[in-house]
């Protein structure tokens, strides 16, 4: 079982009670290398040393902790250092969350990362892989599962459990094909960040929901993607993140993904 706490109102105190409750794992947000730049990020003096009190808390008492990066132009020159403090502090993962320009993230729209520093962020992720002694995810980064399979092709490595562990066999976007949110007035949604209506849970079953909608059936068929996504032989692993091709078109979820740079080739079967 996992929390995500801040952080900063955890004490040793409370880790235990976690850890006693059930807790095996805990997230904390890390979004710069230093007080000046993650206080800055977060808009909350004292929030960087905060969650370096909390997770030092999670230490004394052997709770593992992950640490979640959600990565914008602001702070990703940043990066780097980020990921080395995260490794220097015993983290055992760390994750990494591409900016979904939908709801609070809206007003950090002029933040997000261009295509081409997307692109690259990616690659840099991937070759951290064999570097680290902790487990690398990255979330809201369909683009990241076709990396994956390209730089792992060109470096003759199977893509397997053993070689990638989970990222070898899930994908990029999981809305509507593998995840659902549920909202708090029972709304059901392909995620968090894409707030379409699939139908409600006080009025019908979540299974007859999850089976029915038609929002839920146009995205588990790859013949219905519009644009590179609907030609891109990566799709069953990528998927594009369908909330930004419905903020970029004003509605069109099934649109190709934004930030994409890659240029597809001709689909076959089966990928």
């Amino acid at each position: 079982m996992t929390m995500a706490p801040n952080g900063t109102l955890l004490t040793p105190e409370v880790a235990r009670k976690m850890v006693d409750s059930g807790i095996e794992r805990i997230s904390i947000s890390i979004d710069g290398s230093s007080a000046e730049t993650h206080d800055a990020f977060r808009q909350v003096k004292g929030a960087f040393e905060g969650a370096l009190r909390g997770i030092s808390a999670a230490k004394s008492v052997g709770l593992d902790f992950q640490v979640n990066t959600t990565i914008t132009m602001t702070n990703m020159e940043d990066f780097p250092k980020i990921h080395e403090l995260v490794v220097s502090l015993g983290a055992v993962a760390h994750h990494i969350f591409m900016l979904v320009p939908m709801g609070r993230g809206k007003d950090l729209d002029e933040t997000g990362i261009s295509p081409e520093k997307y692109e690259k962020t990616l690659h840099w992720f991937y070759e951290q892989k064999d570097k680290v002694p902790l487990q690398l995810k990255a979330t809201c980064a369909p683009h990241y599962y076709r990396i994956l399979r390209q730089r792992a092709k060109a470096d003759g490595k199977e893509i397997n459990f053993e070689t990638f562990g989970l990222d070898a066999m899930t994908r990029g976007c999981l809305g509507g094909t593998g995840f659902a949110f549920i909202s708090h007035v029972g709304q059901v949604q392909p995620c968090g960040y894409l707030e379409l209506d699939c139908g409600n849970v006080r009025e019908k079953s979540f299974r007859q929901i999850w089976e029915e909608s038609p929002i839920f059936q146009n995205l588990r068929d790859p013949k219905k993607y519009e644009g590179k996504c609907g030609k891109c032989e990566y799709i069953r692993v990528c998927g594009g993140c369908r909330a930004r091709a419905y903020e970029a078109t004003g509605g069109n979820y099934l649109s190709e993904e934004p930030l994409c740079l890659y240029e597809p080739r001709v689909r076959s079967a089966g990928c």
